[in-house]
């Protein structure tokens, strides 16, 4: 009886130590597999190939290797990362863009500063706007007075050459240089102010047309 229960127990080890070998060569024949299908994924070689075609390998990256481009591989010397070969116009104008991005935001953030949104610059406009106009109106309304005293003292003038009168007084002479000159000087003001009212609508049309872009 008790040699059947030893040999019962002899023959469950001997399966157990059997199952713990087949897992064991199992795993040691998974490895090389499982390493070969994980390769390194770091660096350690680096190849460009010069303008004749010729491939050049090294450990570390050299100004040659930016200007070509290069690949990066593994110890395997699988490629794991292709670099393009560096374009000095290419990052000329991107660091053009990035400048012009930077003072496009810059500008934006003093517009938000200034006039906060939209309907605030447009009331700022209509002021600065009506400003200007009421300057133009009071400048042409002292022209059309010049121009009428220009006509009253053309009239005197024709009197004295009516009369026969050898010459003008030199008053009149006066007054009507002195109206000439006035009269110049108000309309070269009035184009001015013409001009400077067109660049200010200009000028908010375009800070409210980009305020509507940032709300």
């Amino acid at each position: 009886m008790n040699s059947r229960v030893t040999r019962r127990k002899l023959l469950e080890v001997s399966k157990q130590m059997t199952r713990h070998f087949i897992i064991i060569c199992g795993l040691l024949l998974w490895m090389p597999l499982l390493y070969a299908a994980n390769p390194q994924s770091h660096a350690i070689w680096y190849r460009y190939y010069d303008q004749k075609g010729i491939a050049n390998i090294s450990s570390s990256v050299t100004p040659a290797h930016i200007r070509y481009g290069y690949e990066a591989l593994d110890s395997n010397m699988q490629v794991i990362r292709r670099n393009r070969p560096y374009n000095a116009e290419a990052d000329l104008r991107q660091s053009t863009q990035r400048e012009a991005q930077a003072r496009q935001r810059e500008q934006d953030l003093k517009l938000k500063r200034a006039y906060g949104n939209v309907a605030i610059a447009t009331e700022k406009q209509n002021q600065a706007l009506s400003g200007i106009k009421k300057q133009i109106q009071s400048q042409q309304d002292q022209l059309r007075q010049l121009q009428s005293d220009r006509i009253l003292f053309k009239r005197q003038e024709m009197e004295y050459l009516r009369k026969g009168e050898s010459s003008i007084p030199q008053r009149l002479k006066d007054q009507l240089n002195q109206n000439d000159q006035n009269m110049t000087s108000l309309k070269k003001n009035i184009s001015s102010l013409q001009n400077n009212y067109r660049t200010t609508q200009e000028h908010y049309s375009n800070i409210i047309e980009r305020l509507k872009t940032l709300e």
